[in-house]
């Protein structure tokens, strides 16, 4: 028996996303080969949020790029890119999810670099590695974010491109109903052990809420400027039938200026 009060959130994290992955999570289900053919016919879409597709603008031209897929794991969004013609690295904290890469870059046939690691540490990638990265909804599974946002500047080339997306804190006020307001924030269980039992209950891993200064204004002050946002509500629940928005999206590009100290 695994004594969760001795392990990393981190590792809690993982060990639950595997659990999610073999009972059918959604976001660790990969694409079909009818999917991955149209993309390779250029259609095709990626979401960074539950509901709404990531414009296509946000990525310039895509093919020969270099592109990192940051917490993206489960063969949702690196089998399109990889059809799309990019030069494709997924980097995930989950066995499951880098398994799911493997085996659908198997069945279709491309190459791509498949990385377990945690991104709360620092990045294994030399600086200027890559001409876009793809952050899906994840830094609620860390603690602190503005760290990643200096790593993202760092790996990405002069005009690199940032795609991220991440939860706006709605989701970690309101019961599971989405009726009642129950919740102070920031949303810290590694400081509130009130909130540690209910992430606990709901089987929800351990998970952190983020201000907008964090998120949006972490990567201003890694360097980045903001070419592009949109906002985007949960797929499903009182708060998508409100069509209350919980989730922001962010295009960010890496100045050629030095970032701010």
């Amino acid at each position: 028996m695994i004594d969760r009060r001795a392990m990393k959130y981190q590792d809690i994290n993982a060990e639950t996303i595997d659990r999610w992955v073999k009972e059918g999570w959604e976001w660790g289900r990969p694409i079909d080969h009818e999917t991955y053919l149209k993309a390779r016919d250029g259609e095709w879409q990626v979401f960074l949020t539950p509901t709404k597709a990531v414009p296509r603008e946000w990525f310039g031209e895509i093919a020969g790029k270099d592109l990192l897929g940051l917490a993206s794991g489960g063969g949702q969004q690196m089998p399109i890119f990889a059809a799309a013609g990019a030069k494709c690295t997924v980097l995930d904290i989950s066995v499951s999810q880098t398994d799911t890469e493997k085996q659908v870059a198997e069945r279709e046939g491309y190459d791509i670099n498949i990385v377990r690691a945690d991104m709360t540490e620092k990045l294994p990638f030399e600086d200027g590695s890559f001409d876009i990265v793809f952050n899906p909804v994840s830094n609620c599974y860390v603690r602190f974010v503005e760290p990643i946002w200096r790593e993202c500047y760092r790996i990405l080339k002069p005009g690199g491109r940032l795609l991220a997306a991440f939860d706006n804190s709605i989701n970690f006020i309101v019961d599971d109903l989405g009726e009642k307001i129950i919740n102070h924030l920031p949303f810290d269980p590694l400081a509130d052990g009130k909130q540690m039992e209910q992430l606990k209950a709901g089987d929800e891993g351990v998970q952190f809420s983020h201000s907008l200064t964090e998120n949006i204004g972490g990567q201003l002050k890694a360097g980045f400027t903001l070419a592009g946002l949109y906002e985007d509500t949960n797929n499903s629940g009182r708060l998508y039938e409100l069509n209350i928005p919980c989730y922001v999206a962010t295009l960010a590009v890496k100045n050629a200026q030095h970032q701010i100290s």
